[in-house]
C-alpha cells in the first residue's frame, strides 16, 4: 500500500483548516497533496485505482468524511507525524514530552480527553526542532514565545500559525537553488536572502507577522528568529533522513 505524505505545510494547513483559520477546506488540502504525487491519473482520470491503493489512517478517514476534528489522542497526532515527510515523531516519544520534558507547554489534554490542535502542533515543532536543539533549549524557545505555560491567551503566536509559518519558509527554501548550495544551506546566504526586499522568502515571513501587528519590536524579533530556527531544523531534518535512506542501503545492497 501507498502511504499518503503531507509536507510540513500541508500539515500545518490541514491544523488551521480544522481550526477555521483558514480558507481551504480539510478535505480540500488532502486532495490536493494526494493528487500532486499522481499527476497522470488525475490527467486521465484513472484515480480510483490509485486511491484504493493509497493507505488512509483512520484519522484521514474522519476527515475525509467530514467529522469535526477539535482534537486528537497521541495516537491520532502520532498517526498524523507518520505522515510527514522526514518526520520521525513517535508515540513513545510524545508520551515522554507530555510527562516530562515539555510537561508545562503541553500536560494534560484540553479538549476533553484529547489534546488540541494547537498541542498538536507544538508537538510537531518539538519534533522538529530535535533535529537541532536539545530539550533545554526548546523550552527557552517556547519561554519567549509562549509565556506562562498554563495560559493560551498570552502567547505571542498561536502554535498552529507558527507552525504554518516555519513550514512555508521551508518550502521557500526547497524551491529556491540559491540555498541549496550543494545540498547545504549556510546561514549567512539565508540571512542575505530573507533581507532582500523582493524575495519569496521574506513575503512569506512578513505574511505571517502583518498578523502580529499587536506585538513590540522585540517579539516581533522573536518571532522572526523562531522562523528561522524552525525552518533550518526542518532542513537538518531532510538531511538525517537521506542519511538514513544511505545506510539502508548500503547495508541492504550489500549482497
Amino acid at each position: 500500500m501507498e502511504t499518503f505524505t503531507l509536507s510540513r505545510r500541508e500539515m500545518s494547513g490541514l491544523l488551521l483548516a480544522l481550526t477555521g483559520n483558514s480558507e481551504h477546506k480539510p478535505l480540500q488540502i488532502l486532495q490536493e497533496a494526494w493528487s500532486k504525487f499522481h499527476p497522470e491519473e488525475v490527467e486521465k482520470g484513472r484515480t480510483l485505482p490509485a486511491f484504493l491503493s493509497t493507505d488512509i489512517p483512520p484519522i484521514l478517514q474522519k476527515i475525509i468524511k467530514g467529522g469535526i476534528v477539535k482534537g486528537f489522542s497521541l495516537g491520532d497526532i502520532a498517526a498524523l507525524g507518520h505522515l510527514i515527510e522526514y518526520s520521525t515523531l513517535s508515540a513513545s516519544a510524545m508520551q515522554n514530552w507530555v510527562k516530562r520534558d515539555f510537561k508545562e507547554y503541553l500536560g494534560a489534554p484540553r479538549i476533553g480527553k484529547k489534546y488540541s490542535l494547537n498541542q498538536a502542533a507544538m508537538l510537531f515543532m518539538v519534533d522538529d526542532l530535535k533535529a537541532s536543539l536539545d530539550f533545554e533549549s526548546i523550552r527557552q524557545l517556547f519561554r519567549i514565545l509562549f509565556l506562562a505555560p498554563e495560559r493560551d491567551d498570552d502567547d505571542l503566536v498561536e502554535p498552529a500559525q507558527l507552525y504554518f509559518g516555519y513550514a512555508e519558509l521551508f518550502e521557500e527554501i526547497k524551491r529556491n537553488p540559491e540555498l541549496q548550495a550543494q545540498g547545504l544551506i549556510k546561514l549567512s546566504s539565508l540571512e542575505a536572502y530573507y533581507g532582500k526586499t523582493d524575495s519569496p522568502l521574506k513575503a512569506a515571513a512578513d505574511n505571517l507577522m502583518k498578523r502580529l501587528s499587536h506585538l513590540t519590536r522585540p517579539q516581533i524579533e522573536a518571532v522572526r528568529n523562531m522562523l528561522m530556527i524552525a525552518a533550518v531544523s526542518v532542513q537538518a531534518c531532510y538531511f538525517q533522513a537521506l542519511a538514513r535512506q544511505y545506510f539502508n542501503a548500503a547495508l541492504f545492497l550489500d549482497f
